[in-house]
């Protein structure tokens, strides 16, 4: 076996970041292992897609261009991937940590009855081997795991890697046809519902979390002011979203949106350890807590020790203030 392989994901003809990430990581892997990384893009007019992925450091592109493939569906994707690997026999191959990602890695790994290790932060090569270093224990510890023999498969946790930049590369793809028909695909996609206004987690350079700290749905107005002064996206702890002041697709954490912006704002926010496996990787991390001895003060940069009643709301009026909005 000889070869890494990474997942290239299409959004709107471009690389998401995710898959950028994962571009990244396996250029380290494949160049650690001494092996030519391959991109695998798998989509509908998807050839720019294969001419960034050159540019972005892999060596070889193999995809296919089909509507079969075009919004994803694993049923249809994941047995293309199964065949090409399979007969391939590629050592490693990275997915990002999408939720496309993870679903065409446990396809491929059931299939070819493959070893998989989920979540990593780092990767190390030591000899043939790729060593994934992932948290447990809800982010408490760190372990170490490595697939010993056969296709190792890994996937990534998303803002874990730095993203891969443009190289300069170019090369030509090998195009290969789909596998299953759209007559075989069981699921049918109708259409799209996208989220009207707001700043994605994701993808937000600033984020303002709001806890239980925040004592109730009222208690985020000056937490969301913050962030709409700021332009940033509103985050919160699950605490704030189980009490049911706040929808989920807000959460940051283990069980929600794992973050990594350049500006985290953790307001009435304790730090329990499953919301700081969901941000700290934050580049810098602000703390607002009238506690002054919550976890969350242990691992910011900064720490204010008051009533965030108080403090937001000074923090608006000086940023719109210097900012001039």
């Amino acid at each position: 076996m000889s070869g890494v392989w990474v997942f290239v994901e299409n959004k709107h003809g471009q690389i998401p970041a995710v898959s950028q990430e994962a571009i990244g990581a396996a250029r380290q892997v494949a160049d650690g292992l001494g092996q030519p990384l391959t991109g695998l893009v798998l989509g509908q007019g998807v050839s720019g897609v294969a001419e960034a992925a050159f540019n972005l450091g892999v060596d070889a592109v193999v995809g296919a261009d089909d509507a079969t493939l075009a919004p994803f569906r694993v049923e249809a994707a994941g047995p293309l991937a199964a065949k090409l690997m399979g007969e391939r026999q590629p050592s490693v191959f990275v997915v990002g940590g999408s939720t496309y990602g993870r679903d065409l890695a446990a396809w491929v790994a059931a299939d070819l009855d493959a070893g998989i290790v989920a979540d990593g932060i780092n990767l190390k090569v030591e000899g043939n081997v790729v060593k994934v270093t992932r948290p447990v224990y809800a982010g408490k510890l760190l372990a170490d795991v490595n697939v010993k023999e056969g296709l190792q498969i890994i996937t990534l946790r998303s803002r874990a890697f730095p993203k891969a930049g443009p190289m300069g590369k170019s090369g030509t793809a090998e195009w290969v046809s789909a596998v299953v028909g759209e007559d075989s695909i069981p699921t049918k996609v109708v259409g799209f519902a996208g989220k009207e206004g707001g700043v994605s987690l994701t993808d937000a350079s600033i984020i303002v979390s709001g806890g239980r700290g925040v004592g109730g749905p009222e208690g985020f107005a000056p937490v969301k002011e913050l962030a709409d002064t700021l332009g940033a996206a509103l985050g919160a702890s699950r605490a704030a979203v189980d009490a049911g002041w706040i929808p989920y697709e807000h959460q940051v954490g283990q069980t929600g949106k794992t973050v990594s912006p350049d500006l985290y704002i953790a307001c009435g926010i304790s730090g329990a350890i499953q919301h700081q496996a969901g941000m700290r990787t934050s580049k810098v991390i602000v703390a607002i807590n009238k506690d002054g001895d919550a976890p969350i003060f242990k691992l910011a940069h900064y720490g204010i020790v008051g009533d965030l009643f108080k403090i937001l709301p000074a923090l608006s009026a000086e940023f719109k203030k210097r900012l001039g909005s």
